[in-house]
């Protein structure tokens, strides 16, 4: 399924996690972040492989070998109830008395059963049994009782029938409603991972492949799609009959009845077409051009051709799953389909051919090969995370897409298996809850990492090599890990590629343990050598583990800074500790370990290591690869957090960002400069935070600005959302003026604004400006009637600097005949006491004026209670605390049951771990950056003076005259 995507956001919010002290921003729930979320919870509790009597996996005494599945269904008029026949052939491998299947929310089954091994069978009738816990569906013979013997060959015909679930699971109905109000229906599928069962009682295990033919009855007004082209000549008004599939598992069968329509295409002899809700054909254009490059890029990675003979996409209204990688029918949220260039983000751009190019990777890895188990979900989603970049970097080169995966998919690996509870790659799961559970990163983002490490260590031609091998050996059978290391073990020693263990030994050390080793390098500046230590890498510096890795290295130096080769030199083989003397660096030359940070894995530098690579960055930033100069801010940030390095190595490192133009490293820079902005916006020096952030930020903001340029690099448009909203948040002039100007020049002449910056135009431009534009935004929101535009209207309002400004707009949320609904009204608050120090003080204003009516929003729900302990995170200085609390003070006293009975414990809580973070962190990195400003000469200082002698000199002036 669809890969994990992580915005800007999300990303300051895993850092935090991953800090000791940061504990201002609550921490990410995952499933927020992940595309393809099926289980609610992050982590699942390791078991042993059991295929024991009594567990949750079907009996090994018979197999399936294909299936013909018969669907009628009238959705077209709203109907939810479908009715099913499903005929399975069928081989006995052990004698048995009856024969087990799965099934689900599905009833009224008849049952029969007919031997394929004699020449004129009779139909024997099957008693059927359900167990509900396991979804067992039990066939027996209802008469003779007889045992099914070994080796042989049966059909079994089921009758059932079954509901459309309206839980975007299994056979479901979905519906959309056209320009005209008109409410339209559909049917369509989400399998994965255990859903087919839904829509026909099967073997609903990855392993147990077999070949599906599908025939669905529906009105003729609609149209049916599947996995495999129509079988025109079975196939008739209200009945459409598909070809039969290869063998395949059966998550990953589709079929959907809808009115929907298509755009086609077809490159390389492949036709594929882009189904979604009719009107929308005008934006499908992306999303089918990106799957024809995607699709023929992978292809010619692979050395493999794409398996079927058609591959279709399909955006659904409403999808829980994200995406899903059905073989030969690709299904999508219906939003992750549509594009213009007119009204569409460049961020949306990238994402779906991103999406697609997860999706399109499973057409090998997950679909043309299967995994035996889901204890092995790695093998696909980790495969389809890594290729979605990959693909994308093949037919879109100039995008340079591994920057997007390092912010992104790299770096919440690394912050998600760095906790205690993170589990390894391979993990054994068994019931259905339990399977769910594993879409996350330990199957995503983590062995796309470990992926993407090898691929670079043992050289692309020895993993592509290995790829074909498994893939071509493999093809329409289901596989374990073991399978992937022989093809890489094999290329390895085809191609003459010398590993210093093998394959098995290797990858198994990443693959079998959570978590990563935290390297730390130490240099004998005299001797010339470098000693690397391993371990595993947690917060807690004075932990005890154990683990080792075999760990893939390669070095930079100041005299050998190429960053193309990114094959493995050394290796850390499994053992704590090595001594490498064999690189070239003299004793004022810098080091850096793990050329474009390719590896799996955090460097922690000795001090005067760190004090080159500084000096260099500032003198020569193009010296160190940007995915390097990125990760050097996140691990620092990281080591500072977890009190393994001071203070002044980060400050000084960030000092280099003022010759900075890379999209990755200023993402994190932002990642890291956001976290402190929140912490230190309530303190009386907060102005030298600001001013020491707008001193990196200057140059490339006079470079970038707050407008598109006609043919600037692509990541131009991800660094300028970055560099606009950073620059405004702490008080850019520059910022302001621009951003308000563009605000303003939208609003009153119609001049356009960029899609892409639509968002932090709003911001940004509402931060400082006059109260006829701040009015005539209040005035679009309640006018609007898209919910995307209101959403935006409410969250940029919130970001004005005025106290004015800010009181009006909540003042909206108690008038109850304007137009907005509840959960907009009661989103106000967050929009102003998120944003800044002025919004969150306007919030306890308008609260200890009004929190009776806010209270009373809500007769249900405790809109009030909400509100306080939200801005209990944000409480930062001791006079935002003394006020906070005395306004809880009163809402106890006057009006308890507005509140719930814990609201005080939590707002201590949250405000306690806030002030502890301010404990540890505030002095020194206030401290510093205003010895800094002295020593560099502070811009607010120098403008007090020139405003003094202006002042000094206009008195001097009118007493003269």
């Amino acid at each position: 399924m669809a890969r994990w995507l992580l915005n800007s956001f999300s990303l300051i919010l895993l850092l935090a996690v991953c800090s000791l002290q940061a504990r201002l921003i609550l921490p990410l729930s995952l499933d927020d972040g992940q595309l393809e979320t099926k289980g609610a919870a992050l982590f699942a509790t390791s078991r042993v492989d059991d295929n024991s009597a009594g567990n949750y996996r079907l009996p090994n005494t018979t197999e399936p070998e294909s299936y013909n599945v018969e669907l009628w269904t009238n959705v077209h008029n709203g109907d939810t109830e479908f009715n099913g026949t499903v005929n399975i052939d069928i081989r006995v491998l052990n004698e048995t008395s009856n024969i087990t299947l799965h099934y689900r929310q599905t009833s009224n089954f008849e049952a029969t059963i007919i031997s394929r091994d004699v020449a004129t069978p009779t139909a024997i009738p099957l008693t059927v049994t359900p167990e509900l816990q396991r979804e067992f569906l039990v066939l027996t013979q209802t008469t003779a009782g007889e045992a099914f013997g070994a080796n042989t060959n049966w059909t079994i015909t089921i009758n059932y029938t079954g509901i459309h679930r309206s839980d975007m699971g299994g056979f479901y109905i979905s519906s959309y409603t056209d320009d005209d109000g008109e409410q339209h229906f559909l049917a369509t599928t989400q399998f994965e991972s255990t859903n087919a069962r839904h829509a026909f009682p099967c073997y609903d295990e990855p392993a147990r492949r077999a070949n599906f033919t599908i025939t669905i009855h529906h009105d003729p007004s609609y149209t049916a799609i599947s996995n495999m082209p129509v079988n025109t000549a079975a196939t008739s008004s209200g009945v459409t009959a598909f070809q039969t599939t290869p063998k395949m598992s059966t998550y990953l069968v589709a079929f959907i009845v809808s009115d929907f329509e298509s755009t086609t295409g077809e490159l390389n002899g492949i036709r594929q077409r882009v189904f979604s809700r009719k009107g929308k054909q005008d934006q499908q254009e992306w999303a089918l051009w990106s799957g024809l490059l995607v699709e023929s890029s992978l292809a010619s990675y692979f050395g493999v051709p794409f398996a079927l003979p058609k591959l279709d996409q399909a955006g659904i209204p409403d999808f829980s799953a994200g995406a899903m990688e059905n073989w030969g029918l690709a299904t999508y949220r219906e939003q992750y389909m549509w594009w213009n260039k007119q009204n569409s983000t460049i961020n949306l751009k990238t994402n779906i051919a991103n999406i697609i190019g997860h999706e399109y990777a499973h057409m090998w890895f997950g679909d043309l090969v299967s995994i035996k188990w889901w204890t092995y979900l790695w093998l696909k989603e980790g495969f389809a995370t890594l290729f979605s970049y990959e693909s994308n970097d093949i037919a879109f080169p100039l995008w340079d897409t591994y920057q997007i995966f390092h912010v992104n998919d790299y770096n919440s690996a690394l912050l998600n298996d760095a906790l205690a509870s993170a589990v390894p790659m391979t993990h054994y799961v068994q019931t259905p809850s339990e399977i769910s559970n594993r879409y996350n990163t330990f199957s995503y983002a983590k062995p796309a990492s470990v992926l993407y490490m090898f691929k670079n260590a043992w050289t692309d031609k020895v993993f592509r090599t290995g790829l074909n091998k498994y893939l071509t050996k493999n093809q329409y059978t289901s596989c374990d890990e073991w399978d992937l290391f022989a093809s890489f073990q094999e290329s390895a020693d085809e191609l003459g590629f010398t590993l210093p263990a093998s394959v098995d030994d290797i990858f198994s050390s990443w693959s079998h343990q959570a978590g990563y080793p935290l390297l730390t390098v130490t240099r004998n500046y005299n001797a010339g050598t470098i000693t690397i230590t391993q371990k595993r890498y947690v917060a807690n510096k004075t932990d005890t583990n154990s683990a080792t890795w075999y760990v893939p290295l390669n070095f930079a130096t100041a005299n050998k800074y190429d960053y193309r080769d990114t094959s493995a030199t050394h290796y850390l083989l499994n053992v704590t500790e090595t001594v490498i003397s064999d690189v070239e660096a003299s004793s004022d030359d810098w080091i850096i370990v793990n050329i474009q940070n390719s590896g799996y894995y955090r460097t922690l530098y000795d001090t005067q290591n760190y004090g080159l690579i500084t000096a260099a960055l500032k003198s020569q930033p193009w010296r160190f690869h940007p995915r390097n100069r990125a990760q050097l801010l996140y691990d620092t940030y990281i080591f500072v957090s977890t009190d393994r390095l001071s203070h002044s190595i980060l400050l000084e490192l960030l000092g280099y960002l003022t010759n900075e133009q890379q999209y990755a490293p200023w993402s994190t820079a932002n990642t890291i400069l956001t976290v402190y902005d929140r912490y230190l916006r309530g303190d009386d020096s907060y102005y030298n935070f600001q001013d020491f952030v707008k001193r990196l930020i200057d140059p490339i903001f006079d470079k970038i600005g707050v407008n598109e340029i006609p043919g600037e690099h692509y990541l131009n448009n991800y660094l300028r959302i970055v560099l606009v909203s950073l620059a405004c948040q702490v008080g850019s002039d520059d910022c302001y003026n621009q951003s308000a100007n563009k605000l303003s020049e939208y609003l009153y002449n119609g001049t356009a604004i960029e899609a892409t910056l639509k968002t932090q135009a709003y911001c940004a431009g509402l931060r400082s400006t006059t109260n006829e534009i701040y009015s005539r935004v209040q005035s679009d929101l309640l006018s609007s009637s898209d919910s995307t535009d209101r959403s935006l209207f409410i969250s940029s309002l919130g970001c004005s600097g005025s106290t004015s400004q800010l009181l009006d707009f909540l003042r909206l949320s108690l008038d109850t005949n304007n137009s907005l609904s509840y959960s907009e009204r009661t989103s106000l608050l967050n929009s102003a006491y998120s944003r800044s120090e002025i919004g969150l003080t306007a919030s306890l204003e308008f609260l200890e004026s009004n929190w009776e009516a806010y209270a009373n929003l809500s007769d249900s729900a405790k809109p009030l209670d909400a509100a306080l302990r939200g801005i209990a995170t944000y409480v930062v200085s001791e006079k935002q605390k003394t006020r906070l609390n005395a306004l809880v003070d009163v809402v106890e006293a006057d009006g308890p049951s507005y509140i719930n009975d814990d609201l005080s414990t939590t707002i201590d809580s949250r405000i306690t771990s806030n002030f502890a973070w301010l404990e540890v962190n505030r002095d020194p990195v206030l401290n510093w950056i205003e010895d800094s400003l002295k020593e560099n000469g502070s811009p607010s200082l120098t403008s007090s003076i020139t405003t003094i002698l202006v002042s000094a000199m206009a008195l001097l002036l009118f007493r003269l005259y």
